[in-house]
């Protein structure tokens, strides 16, 4: 049976895997569609559809109307709260484990690394873990404040200042989280490899760190459906999902092991 060519670039990138020191995963909202949350510019299912980001998922529009946010997110975070690590995240927990990744780093917000078991993840776009009185700047559980509004659809409130409690999830015009960040490129700078999952790298300043860690020396692999600005910067380039490819780089590495 003739191999195929997405055959060999696995096999490829199991190598790349096993002959380096410090390996590093960058995700994005691609890496999580097999656990149920869409992404963001899927046609007919991506988050943005219908919806403009600017006015919605803004820190300025989320002043302006923080009723509009919380609609918009309400579905997405009953999705989150409810989906699971799938192979995918599973496999770089794996790799982790076989000491052949160093750190994850991620544009998502849905926490599925941790709850999968990575150790070192570097939440670039933030969280739902908590959340914070935008008067006051009282932190707060973000599990339960975001459940009690899809319970009662009431703007969540800081019992101190009745200011408005926003979850810890980074808007347009907000700045990134400067410990995460700074771990990041960190990270980044020190990786001999970095592996690109899911991410259409369409959002800065988060999708200059591939471009970075190239800078550095590292060389690139890139599992994305759709092609990204950096593809031909990349060793190997394997447009399909997932959580079909990684478990596969996963056990072609334990062959080689």
């Amino acid at each position: 049976m003739t191999e195929r060519p997405q055959d060999e670039r696995i096999k490829q990138a199991a190598a790349l895997f096993k002959r380096s020191q410090y390996a590093v995963a960058f995700s994005g909202a691609g890496i999580s569609t097999d656990s149920g949350i869409p992404d963001y510019r899927s046609p007919n299912s991506g988050l943005w559809q219908n919806v403009d980001p600017m006015t919605v998922v803004s820190i300025y529009g989320f002043r302006r109307n923080p009723q509009a946010f919380y609609d918009w997110v309400r579905p997405l975070t009953k999705t989150m709260l409810e989906a699971k690590p799938n192979p995918a995240h599973r496999a770089l927990v794996d790799l982790e484990k076989m000491g052949h990744l160093h750190a994850v780093i991620t544009q998502n917000i849905d926490g599925l690394h941790s709850r999968a078991g990575n150790r070192c993840v570097y939440e670039l776009h933030g969280h739902f873990r908590e959340a914070t009185c935008t008067h006051c700047f009282a932190v707060y559980d973000g599990e339960i404040i975001v459940r009690q509004f899809m319970q009662d659809n009431c703007l969540p409130r800081c019992p101190k200042c009745q200011g408005i409690i926003k979850p810890n999830v980074i808007l347009y015009g907000e700045q990134l989280p400067v410990r995460e960040l700074q771990g990041a490129q960190q990270a980044a700078r020190k990786c001999d490899l970095m592996i690109i999952v899911g991410s259409s790298l369409e959002v800065a300043p988060a999708n200059s760190l591939p471009t970075l860690a190239k800078q550095f020396g590292a060389q690139l692999i890139i599992v994305n459906l759709e092609s990204t600005f950096i593809d031909d910067m990349a060793e190997i380039v394997i447009h399909t999902r997932a959580a079909e490819v990684l478990p596969e780089i996963v056990h072609e590495l334990e062959i080689l092991l």
